[in-house]
């Protein structure tokens, strides 16, 4: 009789159980390419899972990713509430800018600055309505370069400065990546080779890239736990 009983109440204590698990806080990246490629393996966005999981801290994020390639900044604020919003996520990390750059010279389609600042500053507001913490990012290279030769630098730096001056009047923590970048291939890159360093393309993460990205984000979002 009591094995019976048992039995019968097995499946009220596992969805008992099952509700009485903490919710795991989402963790948004929010982007182009580089981001959409982040989810794979050796991904920026992979290796951050398996640095949350060393720290124990596996059993309370979830890293979703919401990267889709050729994105510009007004792309993510048309797709805001779908892609991001709708995950209800705890954290947003954006990730944006060199298509806003690149595609002015390559398709004629990038971004001026005065558009790039409105619709950055509009996600921001809207995230921070949704009581959610942003974590934002500069954008990291367009060549790699270190003799100033990259055709984009100028500008990259003009927007790069554009989302550093958004962070400090929204308080908001920064990821500097477009230093860390710099930084890395002054100190590594002898040849000044345009790409192989930590891209594939000028653009794209290769494997020491993620890991530069993954690294420089962690000493951000650890810090938002």
């Amino acid at each position: 009789m009591k094995k019976l009983l048992l039995f019968a109440l097995l499946p009220v204590i596992i969805i008992f159980s099952y509700m009485q698990l903490p919710k795991k806080k989402k963790i948004v990246f929010f982007g182009d390419s580089i981001t959409q490629a982040a989810v794979n393996p050796g991904g920026f966005i992979q290796l951050l899972d398996t640095i949350f999981d060393k720290d124990g801290l596996g059993n309370k994020y979830e890293l979703v990713g919401a990267g889709i390639s050729g994105n510009k900044v007004y792309d993510l604020f048309l797709r805001l509430e779908n892609d991001v919003i709708a995950e209800k996520p705890s954290v947003v990390v954006i990730f944006i800018g060199v298509n806003d750059v690149w595609h002015k010279r390559s398709l004629g389609t990038g971004t001026d600055s005065d558009k790039f600042i409105q619709f950055y500053a509009a996600i921001i507001k809207r995230l921070q309505d949704q009581q959610c913490k942003i974590v934002i990012c500069t954008p990291a290279v367009i060549g790699e370069k270190t003799d100033n030769s990259n055709e984009l630098d100028g500008d990259l730096n003009q927007y790069s400065n554009i989302i550093k001056d958004l962070a400090a009047k929204n308080n908001l923590p920064l990821v500097d990546l477009r230093k860390a970048f710099l930084s890395y291939n002054l100190a590594n890159n002898k040849e000044n080779k345009e790409s192989g360093i930590l891209t594939m393309d000028r653009v794209h993460l290769n494997d020491n890239g993620n890991q530069l990205v993954a690294n420089e984000m962690w000493q951000v979002l650890k810090t938002l736990k």
